[in-house]
């Protein structure tokens, strides 16, 4: 089992744009969203993942995820509720990657930046870019923005 441990972060300005090295579409909705787990399905480019993710217990929760076909995506997709649309952009700050989602559709305007850690205290390079923290925020989980988007706060 993994376990993910991440923050989160609103963007203070927009010069991380500079240091972007990939950026992918996605594409992803949720089969599940009750407070012990969320089923999460996810196409990633023409990449397909399932992924199940465990509750939360304060910035840690157990993680499982698994390829599967886009077909199948595209097919799991088609069931959920809401799907989130948005733009993952990768930049590298010291030895860690930053995951910068920049929100479309009904959460146009959210950007956050999202950095995976080794341990709950594990130090990590702030770059000027970085505002706000909001891990504790559930607000912005992915799975409550599919069910109260951004334009409805």
């Amino acid at each position: 089992m993994a376990i993910e441990i991440e923050r989160k972060f609103l963007l203070a300005s927009d010069t991380w744009r500079s240091a972007v090295h990939a950026s992918t579409r996605i594409a992803q909705g949720y089969l599940s969203t009750e407070p012990t787990r969320t089923v999460r399905v996810r196409l990633k480019g023409a990449a397909g993942f399932l992924t199940i993710k465990g509750k939360n217990e304060g910035i840690a929760r157990a993680e499982f995820e698994y390829p599967i076909p886009a077909a199948d995506a595209e097919a799991l997709l088609a069931l959920c509720p809401n799907v989130l649309d948005k733009t993952r952009h990768l930049v590298t700050v010291g030895t860690h990657l930053w995951e910068i989602d920049e929100f479309h559709g009904d959460n146009a305007g959210l950007i956050v930046a999202e950095i995976e850690l080794e341990a709950f205290n594990s130090t990590f390079e702030q770059p000027d870019w970085l505002g706000v923290e909001v891990s504790d925020d559930p607000r912005y989980y992915n799975s409550a923005l599919s069910e109260r988007p951004y334009c409805r706060w």
